[in-house]
Parts: structure tokens; sequence; C-alpha cells
């Protein structure tokens, strides 16, 4: 975190955003032993794209949907043809940086992927700690929970940040068949 503080360092990332056919979202939970935000509660993935060609092409941010069909095989065990590099929907991107623990932190340009698909989930446990699919009410309390404090329950900033400004009116996009009218990656979202 000093260093990006410091030396304004920025890198790219991703968010995928998994519903199955009933419209639910597939949450996880980040496992103990993440150097950034451990056990904290997040979208389906979230990672970054590799300094490899084929997570550097920029056209249609096929890059970061080849890094996200790659880390969800990595961290939730979801095979390839479950989710196939067309079928994510590059909704937005935006610019936040969140310190996680004084020494680490993110500062990143995230990708917000969307993808409906029903799939095979067998979670690694170095990378995820729980899963759960949520529908809107389910997410809504979890929120309250996240806001009282109840049980240690946290969530991760950059979802945090996603659920506040655009999840809830993307969903009703998801429901509707309509999220590619929703998309809008001209614009660089700056959030804090």
């Amino acid at each position: 975190m000093e260093k990006i503080e410091s030396l304004n360092l920025l890198h790219r990332a991703f968010s995928v955003f998994l519903f199955n056919s009933k419209y639910e979202l597939l949450l996880q939970q980040r496992s103990a032993t993440k150097v950034t935000f451990p056990l904290v509660w997040t979208n389906t993935c979230c990672s970054h794209p590799l300094y490899r060609e084929s997570e550097l092409i920029a056209e249609n941010a096929l890059g970061a949907r080849n890094a996200a069909q790659r880390k969800l095989l990595d961290e939730l065990g979801i095979p390839a043809e479950d989710v196939p590099v067309d079928e994510f929907i590059p909704l937005g991107r935006m610019l936040y940086k969140a310190p996680s623990d004084g020494k680490w932190g993110e500062h990143e340009l995230d990708y917000l992927l969307f993808i409906v698909r029903d799939v095979k989930v067998n979670p690694n446990p170095d990378e995820v700690a729980d899963i759960k699919y949520v529908n809107q009410e389910q997410l809504k309390e979890l929120l309250r929970k996240a806001d009282a404090g109840e049980g240690g329950l946290k969530l991760s900033p950059w979802f945090r940040l996603v659920v506040d400004n655009f999840l809830f009116k993307w969903w009703d996009h998801v429901e509707k068949g309509t999220l590619k009218e929703a998309a809008d990656m001209k614009t660089i979202h700056k959030l804090t």
C-alpha cells in the first residue's frame, strides 16, 4: 500500500458476476490464506489478467474475459466449457483504491464481467473458504448484516462499490435478458 500511495501504482483487474438460470448470484468467501482481504465475501471471482498475449487483448475486453475463464477454473473449479469466453458480457470499468491491512491493498482498473450460466463448482480451498448463491433479497440481508457487523461478516471493497453503484440496476437487466443494453465500456467510473 505504501508503494501504491507513493508511486500511484495501478494494475488491471476483473470482477466476475456469475448468475445461474434462476438469476441467483454466486458469491465466494475468500480463503483465510489470501494476502489481501482474507475471509471477506465478494462476487464470484476477482483477480488480475496476467502479462501474456491472450490476456493483453484490449478489443472487447477479450484479455480480461480470457483471464476470467482461467481464474474461474483456478479458484472455483468451473470448467472452461461451462463459461465460454464469448458468453461474458463486459458491462463497465471502475477505478478504485482500497487498503487491506495497512501493508497490502489494491489500486485497480477493474473490468466488470457478467455471465449467466449454470455451472459445476468445485472450490479450491487455497482460494475459497465458502460459496453461496443469493437472490436480490438475500444479498440485501447480507449487506444489512455486514453494515451491522453481525458475525464478523465483511464484504470486499470492490464488491461493495459495485453493489452500491450498479449491481441492482444491472441485476434487473440480467433477469430481462437485456444486459448488453446496460454496457458502457467507454466510461471509467472513478469510485472511492
